[in-house]
């Protein structure tokens, strides 16, 4: 295992543009995981896309595919590395996927995520929709960065099992369509329908960004809208808690 000391070395520079700009993610297609049990998920679910390892105790690092170039740092240069303000101890540099949008979807349950910006919601909902057997999820409107180290945070691994696609709506729309699987958005409009009233044999679920909900444009693509029931006092739910209760009744179907 390669040991590196100093902070100006090329990954230390490298790791730190990772974690902190989503342009240069896009152009490496890389990202960073924080900790053991992120290297773990990847490990165990994608050990192809791990490229590189840094750590500050060797011993606490778990076997690693050929090809993995491994690096010991000091615990300092780790904490000027680390996304986290808690760093602990391990760093993964993974491969980004961008997988373009399948022509089928064989699966009976997907989540659209209109303009979620907060990646912290984007990578909790992705973990639930995984837990939930969901079967993808679709990235329209300027969600927030899939690779941001909060995103992957958050998600818990589920990054790495479960597929998403970033796309316009009209091409998830159309891609929904020829699939025969109907688009339910979280809104209120005329055709508003007790979440708990609908057939999720097959469907979708779209749920809008944190402020104002579903855009106009992904409103008109959407087949019905469901309401989540909740006190008269209270407007609405977060992102993420809404995508909870969305998945949890399609997954009873």
């Amino acid at each position: 295992m390669e040991t590196i000391t100093s902070r100006k070395n090329p990954l230390c520079i490298r790791l730190r543009r990772l974690g902190t700009e989503g342009k240069y993610r896009r152009e490496t297609g890389e990202f960073l995981c924080d900790g053991p049990k992120l290297l773990n998920e990847a490990l165990r679910w994608a050990p192809q896309s791990v490229r590189t390892v840094v750590c500050t105790r060797p011993e606490a690092v778990p076997p690693l595919p050929d090809g993995v170039w491994a690096v010991r740092v000091p615990e300092d240069v780790m904490a000027s590395v680390a996304p986290s303000q808690t760093p602990q101890g391990i760093l993964a540099v993974c491969a980004a996927t961008d997988a373009p949008l399948p022509d089928v979807l064989d699966g009976r349950r997907y989540v659209v995520l209109d303009g979620v910006q907060d990646p912290g919601n984007v990578g909790t909902i992705l973990r639930t929709a995984d837990a939930f057997w969901a079967d993808g999820v679709f990235l329209v409107n300027g969600c927030a960065d899939l690779y941001h180290p909060r995103t992957i945070r958050a998600s818990m691994g589920a990054v790495f099992r479960c597929p998403v696609w970033s796309a316009a709506p009209e091409a998830v729309s159309a891609l929904l369509k020829k699939n025969g699987i109907p688009l339910y958005g979280a809104a209120l409009r005329a055709d508003t329908r007790d979440v708990r009233e609908i057939d999720y044999t097959r469907a979708a679920a779209a749920i809008g960004s944190e402020g104002r909900g579903l855009s106009a444009e992904m409103l008109s693509l959407c087949d019905a809208t469901v309401r989540i029931p909740m006190r008269e006092r209270c407007e609405s739910l977060n992102a993420a808690a809404a995508a909870a209760a969305l998945l949890w009744e399609m997954a009873r179907t």
